[in-house]
């Protein structure tokens, strides 16, 4: 199997969502700005379908299909580098927005 790497493009704040959902205990704690779990250009490299040491639990549930579907050879028409995909965990107040692509390294 290649290797893949996914690296962080973007991380986003929903800040009216947030302040009209967010709970009280949730925006005293880590409700204010974008995922402080990664950082914009923050790469990892995996060489299997293993979640990486430190990678947001939830994310990984969220980005797994996009992997497993580039791991194995498989990309998606609407974006224009081949295999690979751009997506992102599902959080509506912190979204944070990945690229994975496969590694032909032999």
């Amino acid at each position: 199997m290649k290797k893949i790497k996914i690296t962080v493009v973007e991380r986003t704040f929903n800040k009216d969502i947030t302040e009209e959902y967010g709970s009280e205990t949730f925006l005293a704690g880590r409700g204010n700005g974008p995922c402080a779990r990664f950082e914009e250009g923050q790469e990892f490299i995996l060489d299997g379908l293993t979640r990486p040491e430190g990678f947001c639990d939830w994310a990984w549930a969220d980005i797994h299909r996009e992997i497993r579907t580039v791991a194995f050879g498989g990309g998606f028409p609407w974006v224009n580098t081949p295999n690979s995909a751009i997506t992102c965990c599902t959080d509506g107040m912190k979204p944070v927005v990945f690229k994975v692509e496969r590694i032909d390294v032999e």
